[in-house]
């Protein structure tokens, strides 16, 4: 475990932090923002670019394959060059590929592009957790909790932007994101100071040596199953509901508000009660369940499943990012280089797999392909549940700072 640093404020709250986190956290929106922001304009891009749903897929693919791979280099970056610098490199990077994505004309561009935009993103996201965990008060699970708020927050407004932009113009989305990146690289410039770079730097290697930690692994490979689940719905669902670029973009602001909800409010309290372990087990069972309904279900079972499956995702998405923190004696930014670069495989690999089985299958199997990956997600965690032993401990720490005093006599 993880002692909280001796500087660190205590008592302030999730919402009471420094310019400098809510800076980084405002950046970290705009980069979830980019995960969803095609969703309500997949189908207008397939028409304007003459593309197969499958070859539209790639967009998500190219991004988190790069995203996965660049985060090998994050930690190595960052310790030679500091946070602050790689944050700004990361944001640069998605202001300038984000834009070029605007002005794409083949398919084959904008995947391209969109890989350029993956590895800002990297650079970007993988800093700012350790920035933002790093600066913010109220110790390292306020902090999680934090960024998954600007995940859940990101990824629910980003369908609802690249409805109202991508309804005039699908290349105005990619330029918008361009924008607001503009604004988190001037805000991080202005309000996040330079800390001290680390006293030792980090080797190529560390990320994959990390996974050499049988509880990093385990929520590793747990999470790279559960992320294929997840970007099953994000990325296949928009060719299926058969609804304009407004009624996506709704459907997936609904999902993402759940999202954003489960993550900030449900999670840490399920995990404080029953067990971070306890919590991954049942929001995968509930994923499952999902997944099995949009595969049976009708146009309103759909949507309806669609929406309440960011649910158990919010649920997912803090118990996994605190497990990949908590769970070894790993530097935190290394522990979740190794945890990133394993998960994000599972979002590389679901969009093109899953329409290539709708186009060559039916609409229903990408879904019942994702109900059996939570599965295997399942299996993985009870045959390893012993290198989760540390996460235990996490909680009984957890239990013991919520109780009660005992009452004076």
């Amino acid at each position: 475990m993880h002692a909280q640093p001796a500087d660190t404020p205590k008592g302030g709250g999730i919402l009471r932090q420094p310019m400098s986190v809510w800076a980084t956290a405002f950046a970290a929106v705009v980069a979830f923002m980019g995960i969803g922001l095609v969703d309500p304009i997949l189908p207008a891009i397939a028409k304007n670019l003459d593309a197969s749903p499958s070859q539209v897929s790639l967009l998500f693919t190219s991004y988190f394959l790069i995203t996965a791979v660049a985060m090998l280099i994050t930690g190595w970056v960052s310790s030679r060059i500091g946070g602050k610098r790689t944050l700004l490199i990361g944001l640069a990077l998605v202001v300038l590929f984000a834009g070029l994505a605007g002005t794409s004309d083949g398919v084959g561009q904008l995947v391209g592009f969109r890989a350029g935009w993956g590895l800002g993103n990297a650079l970007f996201v993988a800093t700012a957790l350790a920035v933002i965990v790093g600066a913010a008060t109220g110790g390292a699970e306020s902090a999680i909790i934090l960024y998954e708020a600007a995940l859940g927050l990101g990824i629910s407004l980003g369908p609802l932007v690249g409805a109202v932009l991508g309804d005039m113009n699908w290349r105005y989305p990619f330029f918008g994101t361009a924008i607001l990146m503009a604004v988190g690289f001037l805000l991080i410039t202005t309000l996040l100071k330079a800390g001290p770079r680390p006293a030792e730097k980090t080797r190529l290697s560390a990320p994959i040596r990390a996974l050499g930690h049988g509880g990093l692994a385990t929520t590793a490979f747990t999470a790279l199953f559960y992320n294929y689940a997840f970007f099953t719905i994000l990325a296949f669902t928009p060719f299926i509901l058969g609804m304009d670029a407004y009624g996506i973009g709704f459907v997936f602001f609904g999902w993402g508000v759940l999202v954003a909800l489960s993550s900030v409010f449900a999670a840490p309290v399920l995990q404080r009660r029953y067990g971070t372990v306890r919590v991954m087990h049942a929001a995968l069972v509930l994923l499952v369940l999902f997944q099995l309904g949009l595969a049976v279900f009708g146009h309103q079972g759909i949507i309806v499943c669609t929406i309440l499956s960011g649910i158990p995702i919010g649920m997912n998405n803090t118990a996994f990012t605190e497990a990949a923190m908590e769970v070894s004696d790993n530097p935190r930014p290394v522990a979740s280089a190794g945890y990133n670069f394993v998960r994000w495989l599972g979002g590389a690999l679901a969009p093109f797999f899953a329409t290539k089985m709708a186009e060559h299958v039916n609409d229903g199997l990408p879904y019942y392909v994702g109900a059996a990956s939570c599965a295997v997600a399942i299996v993985i965690l009870v045959a390893r549940r012993r290198h989760l032993a540390p996460l235990e401990r996490v909680d009984i720490d957890h239990a013991f700072e919520d109780a009660p005093l005992p009452a004076q006599t």
